[in-house]
């Protein structure tokens, strides 16, 4: 286990952390003036009211003035600091070690193991038992009604500070190991709903797609009708011919992808062939552009020191596809390819001169169907499906992915990084 680790779900529920205080206060009220009133012991009754006053105001700022649901990790050492120093004044005025409420002072520590960070628990940790030793030595006798002295041989005396500082590390302990448990199944509980749901967003993607194959088979059919037709009257003007040429292989290309999706998603694509190196597969998605692209791809290898041939990954290709698509869309005239890779590791990167993220969306790059309304050309909004699958099928095979604005081009960057071990291995 690792007690260092951070996490993000670190944290302390505000109105659970006044609950627990609120119970607090109720007890040390109901000891003081139970002990004082009804048992007759002689200790400063008034300072006593005054801390757990103190306590009680800082419960009042948590309700009232601090607004947030969740305690940040400075603002709970600070009030778990308050509670630890308050208690501490409580039993320095009560007899200090031998008050039977000494335990009481473990508390907040317990606390903290199981909702905050490790410094944090440390520093905790480590001030209380600061107080534990203050109150051994030093503290106000709690004089007895009846004996006038309240008196404890010496070894039980300093054997229950001994105790509590074990109780505190072996109980600390546990709740740092039950806490950071709890945290990574509530993590892969997460990763598990975040996986889910984008499988469920494929699915309703897949029938979408399936659909629109069906309504799309009839308008291409006419197409090709149309290109055929043009072809035969057009047949003596070789540059238009060159044209719709290409216009007709494009619609095949098109009719063979809608007949995967309606039919057999899996099918392998004959566009792409297999077992090259990443270098070449992005060679390929790129030539398949350029037929009908007017911008201008720069691809950059000279930081690709492997070689390596990868199997074929239909998922792999589509979705590097889909964001080098997402940059042609979207750039002014070029598209910046850079390809790094050494014994560890492969990254892609691909930006673009255009204009970048919007910053409405930028948090929320990778979600299906999204739509800024800050581009100036307004028929570049766009639904976020590329980017959504593309980021998707590349995840699925184990790639790390960060959508940002590029700090050197006008566009957009999408860094794609891969372990080899992960990459090569597909």
């Amino acid at each position: 286990m690792k007690f260092c680790e951070t996490s993000k779900y670190y944290s302390l529920k505000k109105s659970t952390y006044i609950n627990l205080r609120w119970i607090g206060i109720i007890g040390q009220i109901a000891s003081i003036y139970l002990v004082y009133f009804y048992f007759n012991f002689e200790f400063d009754f008034l300072y006593s009211n005054v801390i757990i006053f103190f306590g009680i105001l800082s419960n009042f700022y948590l309700i009232l003035i601090y607004k947030k649901t969740q305690l940040s990790e400075r603002s709970a050492l600070i009030f778990l600091l308050i509670d630890i120093f308050q208690l501490g004044a409580l039993i320095y005025l009560t007899g200090g070690i031998v008050n039977p409420f000494i335990i009481f002072i473990l508390i907040p520590s317990v606390f903290a193991s199981s909702n905050l960070g490790f410094k944090t628990n440390i520093l905790i940790v480590t001030i209380t038992t600061l107080i534990i030793i203050f109150l051994t030595f030093y503290s106000r006798e709690l004089p007895s009604p009846i004996n006038n002295h309240f008196h404890v041989d010496d070894y039980y005396y300093y054997s229950i500070p001994v105790a509590l500082i074990i109780a505190l590390i072996f109980l600390n302990y546990f709740a740092i190991v039950f806490g950071s448990e709890s945290r990574l199944r509530k993590e892969a509980l997460n990763k598990m709903e975040e996986v889910m749901a984008k499988e469920h967003e494929m699915l309703s993607l897949g029938g979408q797609a399936a659909a629109a194959a069906h309504s799309l088979g009839t308008p291409l059919s006419t197409i090709k009708i149309i290109t055929q037709e043009l072809k035969q009257q057009l047949k003596n003007n070789k540059t238009v011919i060159q044209d719709i040429n290409l216009l007709s292989s494009q619609v095949e290309r098109c009719n063979e992808i809608l007949k995967r999706l309606s039919l057999n998603p899996n099918e392998e694509d004959d566009f792409i062939d297999v077992n090259l190196s990443i270098r070449d597969y992005i060679k390929e998605i790129v030539t398949s552009f350029k037929e009908t692209s007017s911008k201008e791809f720069i691809l950059d290898f000279e930081q690709d020191l492997n070689e390596k041939k990868m199997t074929k990954s239909i998922e792999i290709v589509y979705g590097l596809r889909n964001f080098i698509g997402n940059a042609n869309k979207f750039s002014s005239k070029k598209i910046f390819i850079t390809l790094k890779s050494d014994n560890e590791q492969t990254e892609v990167i691909i930006e673009d001169d255009g204009e970048g993220y919007p910053n409405d969306i930028l948090s929320k790059i990778g979600e299906p169907y999204l739509k800024s309304f800050n581009y100036s050309n307004k028929e570049k909004t766009g639904l976020g499906l590329g980017i959504f699958i593309g980021k998707t099928l590349l995840e699925k095979n184990f790639a790390l992915i960060n959508c940002r604005n590029s700090k050197t081009r006008s566009g957009a960057k999408v860094s794609i990084k891969w372990k080899n071990k992960d990459l090569f291995n597909i």
